[in-house]
């Protein structure tokens, strides 16, 4: 594992939930695109950064069984286990960094939002391609900053994307099902636009 990443992220998890720039009590674009699959409420999801996400309560109060959250952050996953109570133990739970991640079963679901773009380097990007065509059986839906998004996040360097170039680096395995962009408010009150796309596994 990258242990100069993963401790960046250790010590970003110290802070409070609301000091986030990615920050969303309900995430609505996220919810949305998985709603349009209409899967069946067994689907296995995985939910790829994941860590403090509300996403995975909202799944759990919709009905969901099947849900795997990973984060290269122990102290994320930890956060939100605690937050979930007794509700953690439906949950799967990995810490691992995605592209040293070695699933154990395949994804009906695999969701990013705000993962992918930290991901600067081809040799990074190529491994996350390659994993997703192995571990996908039918849907994938990604949330990136934009062309017109941040360059840097949380003192990172990231690698944004406009809806052509995402395409492109998902043509191995998947189908472009739709992309919207969408502007998300900090809790500083600042912007930070995104481009959010669906995909469907093609065999």
């Amino acid at each position: 594992m990258n242990e100069k990443f993963k401790k960046h992220w250790e010590k970003v998890y110290q802070k409070e939930f609301g000091e986030f720039s990615w920050n969303q009590e309900i995430p609505r674009s996220s919810l949305d695109f998985i709603h349009s699959f209409n899967l069946p409420k067994t689907a296995s999801i995985i939910d790829i950064g994941g860590g403090d996400s509300k996403l995975v309560d909202c799944l759990l109060e919709e009905g969901f069984e099947n849900i795997t959250v990973l984060d290269i952050s122990s102290n994320a996953l930890e956060r939100t286990q605690n937050r979930l109570g007794e509700k953690a133990g439906k949950v799967k739970w990995i810490t691992s960094d995605i592209t040293e991640f070695l699933p154990e079963t395949k994804y009906d679901l695999w969701h990013d939002r705000a993962t992918f773009h930290f991901l600067t380097q081809l040799s990074q990007i190529e491994k996350y391609v390659n994993l997703a065509a192995q571990s996908v059986e039918k849907f994938l839906t990604i949330g990136t900053f934009s062309d017109n998004g941040p360059d840097k996040c949380s003192g990172l360097e990231v690698k944004q994307y406009n809806e052509e170039q995402l395409q492109n680096t998902l043509l191995k395995g998947f189908e472009k099902i739709k992309c919207i962009t969408e502007d998300h408010i900090t809790p500083f009150n600042t912007n930070q636009n995104f481009l959010f796309c669906s995909f469907k596994k093609q065999y």
